[in-house]
């Protein structure tokens, strides 16, 4: 077949106008996909203070609690790297970093918004575990977002963020009877410590449920668990 010169003006008219949006499409295909991926990464982070002399006290349930969900897994956080150790893992459908911070408790955002900037990794998808006293020992509580409440590990991840909408696993350790300092840098007393390994496995079940059937489900059922009991 022949072409005269008007069709083979029109022909290259429209494949002028075709191939570049075919290419911005398969573009905005990749970039969609690659934002899923992204979005199903999650970062579940254990507060606390690096050192044998820290280890199992008040202020480092948050790394008793990873380090027990990682032990579940079958699996150590034992990478070093964004000043923590890490791990990434797989649980149900979600691609997992587990971390530590080793900035010491007032610099934890900074390790966490490293770690989070590298992997891409968007705030609605960062759980933060840590101790909180306005909870007795045994009692968990699961929140969305809010204020440090004067715990600086929190405080420092605000400050890094910009923001507090991340979500939170606190773990009670019940309100301190001398010098706050000493209280939460010492271990749970023999009658805490079955209430706060019982919290610690609860917080385990928390991260689970969060993963496998979204925070809300996982906020309801054990916020209300603890006023049940």
């Amino acid at each position: 077949m022949t072409l005269n010169c008007r069709e083979l003006a029109l022909l290259h008219y429209y494949l002028f106008l075709y191939f570049p949006f075919k290419n911005s499409f398969n573009n905005y295909k990749t970039n969609s996909n690659m934002i899923k991926v992204m979005n199903n990464l999650y970062l579940i982070v254990g507060l606390g203070n690096p050192g044998k002399e820290y280890e199992h006290t008040r202020h480092n349930m948050g790394f008793d609690s990873v380090d027990l969900f990682a032990e579940s897994l079958g699996i150590s956080i034992d990478k070093e790297g964004f000043h923590s150790l890490y791990i990434k893992t797989k649980y149900f459908d979600k691609d997992v970093i587990i971390m530590k911070p080793l900035t010491y408790m007032n610099e934890s955002g900074k390790a966490i918004k490293e770690i989070s900037d590298y992997f891409k990794i968007p705030l609605d998808n960062i759980l933060v575990i840590y101790d909180d006293m306005d909870f007795e020992p045994g009692i968990i509580k699961l929140k969305e977002s809010g204020s440090s409440a004067g715990h600086n590990g929190i405080k420092s991840i605000i400050n890094s963020f910009g923001s507090d909408k991340f979500k939170r696993i606190r773990i009670g350790t019940g309100k301190f009877k001398y010098n706050i300092v000493d209280y939460v840098l010492s271990k749970p007393s023999k009658d805490e410590a079955p209430l706060i390994k019982s919290a610690l496995i609860n917080s385990v079940d928390a991260i689970k449920t969060y993963l496998k059937e979204g925070f809300n489900k996982a906020m309801n059922h054990f916020n209300q668990k603890d006023e049940r009991n």
